[in-house]
């Protein structure tokens, strides 16, 4: 089983924003050096709390401080960017990083950013669609360019200045051929989103924001979609967050990870059980669809969401969720704010030179 990072991120308003970007940068430095497979960045542009305007820009910063580690936007939002300047810029960052871009893809759902870029009223999911059409003909396609797709938002053309002894016209290719891996978070039970990214030949990345039993329900929708396309879906592609916290000692796991007002852990799911009630999204923090809202409460979400404890506790929660949900390819690390970065980088260390050797033990797999 791989073991990936994420984070989207999100910091406390008052704390200083040049710090928390290098501290958002430790983090992935040190997933490199610990030899993790992918780091995903998520991106916004109005929210105070994550403050990560351009995952792209964020990752270019990392391309020569760190090794082998492959660098996921996670992800850019595709009703923000003309289509034509995700392929340009994705092709460029995947040279300057050897071969080591994954296109992590959504829609953009935060309202407030679609509302600044006056796209409130749009249908963001129709522009998601229309994007990833574009920004693969235009990697795997040829110049000059005539693009007018039924029903496309975006008609990109270069055939009226295509001048091919100047070079113009063209928009570069990226150095994986035929481009990119492309990830698609799925962030709601049944998933449609799963089935689409099936379909077209992507992978999925399950948020670790829901319940066991909505991430179980991906692989299903996600199989569908492989289905259609006449390919047997494979759970080496299916990756999974979780939020976890390893520690040498169950008080300090107790206290960081969940019971501590201070606890970033604490902290995190108080600010996203008020966003999610907010974006009426609150159904991935419930254990079933007709649970009422007022049986969501943020001790509850801790105890089920947040896996934390000591190197064999935690590989055993691991391990027990692994069954839960069944077999996936690479679990993914949800980061977040270093309250205190000892504790924190001590985690992501244990995670790699104890916990996962346990999980691959208990579940018969050898590690890659």
């Amino acid at each position: 089983m791989r073991l990936g990072f994420c984070t989207m991120p999100m910091h406390p308003p008052g704390r200083d924003w040049s710090q928390t970007l290098q501290e958002d940068r430790e983090a992935v430095i040190l997933a490199d050096r610990l030899g993790w497979h992918d780091a995903f960045v998520g991106e916004h542009l109005t929210d105070r709390y994550e403050t990560i305007t351009n995952s792209l820009l964020f990752l270019a910063t990392l391309i020569p401080e760190t090794s082998t580690i492959r660098l996921a936007t996670g992800t850019t939002n595709l009703s923000h960017l003309h289509p034509a300047l995700v392929a340009a810029h994705g092709s460029m960052f995947d040279h300057l990083s050897g071969g080591r871009y994954v296109l992590g893809i959504s829609p953009g759902a935060l309202p407030s950013d679609a509302e600044v870029l006056g796209i409130l009223d749009e249908d963001r999911a129709k522009m998601f669609e229309d994007a990833v059409d574009v920004i693969l003909g235009l990697w795997t396609g040829e110049a000059p360019y005539d693009m007018d797709l039924p029903g496309n938002r975006f008609t990109v053309s270069t055939a009226r200045t295509f001048d091919r002894a100047l070079g113009l016209g063209a928009i570069p290719k990226p150095l994986q051929r035929p481009h990119p891996e492309v990830v698609g978070t799925v962030l709601s039970p049944y998933s449609s989103t799963a089935t689409m990214l099936g379909r077209r030949g992507f992978h999925p990345l399950s948020a670790h924001f829901l319940m066991p039993a909505w991430v179980a329900s991906h692989w299903a929708k996600y199989a569908e979609g492989t289905q259609l396309r006449g390919v047997a879906a494979d759970p080496d592609d299916w990756r999974v967050a979780r939020t976890v916290f390893v520690a040498d000692d169950p008080a300090t796991a107790a206290a960081y990870g969940r019971d501590d007002e201070a606890s970033p852990y604490r902290q995190y799911y108080a600010q996203m059980l008020r966003k999610m009630t907010l974006l009426g999204r609150l159904i991935g923090f419930k254990v079933s669809a007709e649970e009422p809202d007022e049986a969501v409460s943020l001790d509850r979400v801790l105890s089920r969401l947040v896996i934390s404890g000591t190197p064999d506790s935690v590989a055993q929660q691991l391990v027990e969720f692994h069954d839960a949900v069944g077999p996936f390819g690479e679990l993914v690390y949800a980061g977040l704010d270093w309250v205190d970065p000892a504790l924190a980088r001590r985690s992501m260390e244990l995670m790699t030179t104890e916990v996962m050797p346990k999980v691959e033990a208990a579940l018969g797999t050898a590690q890659r």
